[in-house]
């Protein structure tokens, strides 16, 4: 079923909040600006994320919050928390990745998104150039148009929170309401939004959405543990259940024979789905660690995949039943995350290393290079989904820092 909300284009207001927050149970050591930490940083996230980060320079945290919210209104508490953050937080080498060197050249550039703290991610290239991103926190859509610069953001219906977007073929802009279970059709002139609700009260959480050639949108939905099928021209929406419980599916491709494939992120498996009776085959895959977060396919029909439990790059051949890995460069604890193949090479990251590296592998040499991924002047990440443009770039970002990035690849 859908219906049509009409979201209108005024500018968003930041959302961060001040006042009583959780923690969740983490502890700052004491000092001047720990009660501002803890009530600016964990309005939005855990404080953990703090002791888990890098650390910075009194100079690398004022640019790194300043991504987040703005306190130029309250330069004083701006101060005491950079303060305290350089003092207690300073560079440190905990989470450090191997970064390898080779001959592939490649630059980034950057666009920060208007509205701070919005947690940016999944920008897609549309058919006429622009790039789309969602802004989770945030609960909208942006649009970047790259030969300008000029960047608009619509609102989202309340609770949205959207987890992806991506682009039909004739420019359609879908989002996956991964909070209200619903499905998102945007008019960008008007801003209206037609909303498709999902069919059954188990399917909660549209996650991440593909395409088919026939224009038949599939997605995933990891906490309900479903995979599901939207026709745009009838609404009709249909669902499957994984065959292990808690498998969590989570990035989905189409292969060349219009087959879905699914990425498991809470099971050692990848799995299939047969695109006309949504019958869901699973494939195992080696120890009970491995755990995958998102997949691509390459031209050859080869399935690479992030094995994120593991520090792993995996690739499964469909017709033999091979599988095969790799040690991704900075270790087991490296948490590969997104992938994308472009022109026959592997592109991922390592999300679990600070800062967040960028890693090519070379399938005919089976060689790795990698690059730490810029915020500005500072490296914070993560990437968590990325895509190749038309003309054979690379689209990432950097969500803690709000910031869109292309990757021009060897120009």
């Amino acid at each position: 079923m859908a219906r049509l909300i009409y979201a209108a284009r005024a500018g968003l207001a930041c959302f961060l909040t001040v006042g009583a927050a959780t923690v969740f149970g983490a502890s700052l050591p004491s000092g001047e600006g720990r009660d501002s930490v803890e009530a600016m940083c964990s309005s939005c996230h855990s404080v953990d994320r703090i002791a888990q980060s890098q650390g910075y320079s009194r100079e690398g945290w004022l640019a790194l919050s300043a991504t987040m919210i703005d306190l130029s209104a309250d330069p004083a508490r701006r101060d005491t928390i950079a303060d305290y953050l350089a003092e207690h937080f300073p560079p440190n080498e905990r989470y450090a990745p191997n970064i390898v060197d080779g001959d592939t050249r490649i630059s980034f550039r950057e666009w920060v998104v208007p509205t701070l703290g919005q947690r940016a991610r999944d920008p897609v290239e549309a058919p006429d150039g622009t790039i789309w991103w969602v802004g989770q926190w945030g609960n909208l859509v942006g649009q970047i148009d790259t030969a300008s610069g000029e960047m608009r953001e619509y609102p989202l219906p309340e609770g949205t929170k959207p987890h992806s977007v991506t682009v039909d073929r004739d420019g359609g802009i879908w989002i996956m309401g991964n909070k209200n279970a619903t499905i998102g059709l945007l008019d960008p002139d008007s801003g209206d939004i037609k909303i498709f609700d999902m069919p059954d009260p188990a399917a909660r959480d549209p996650h991440t959405g593909v395409f088919d050639a026939n224009g038949q949108l599939w997605f995933t939905l990891q906490h309900s543990n479903q995979v599901g099928r939207l026709n745009p021209s009838t609404g009709e929406i249909s669902l499957a259940t994984m065959p292990t419980a808690g498998s969590r599916p989570y990035g989905i491709k189409i292969d060349a024979t219009g087959t879905p494939w699914v990425a498991c992120n809470g099971s050692n498996c990848l799995a299939k789905v047969d695109p006309k009776t949504m019958e869901v085959t699973e494939v195992t895959l080696p120890h009970d660690e491995t755990t995958v977060r998102r997949l691509d396919i390459a031209d050859d029909g080869m399935i690479w995949y992030v094995n994120s439990g593991r520090g792993r790059l995996g690739r499964y051949n469909p017709d033999s039943g091979d599988i095969r890995e790799w040690p991704s460069p900075s270790g087991p604890d490296s948490h590969p995350y997104a992938i994308a193949i472009v022109n026959g090479v592997v592109w991922y990251n390592e999300s679990g290393k600070r800062p967040d590296p960028l890693v090519r592998f070379d399938p005919a040499t089976e060689t790795f290079q990698s690059w730490p991924i810029p915020s500005g002047d500072i490296f914070s990440g993560i990437v968590r989904h990325m895509r190749p443009t038309l003309d054979g770039d690379l689209l990432i970002h950097q969500s803690a820092t709000n910031r869109i990035i292309r990757v021009s690849i060897g120009k």
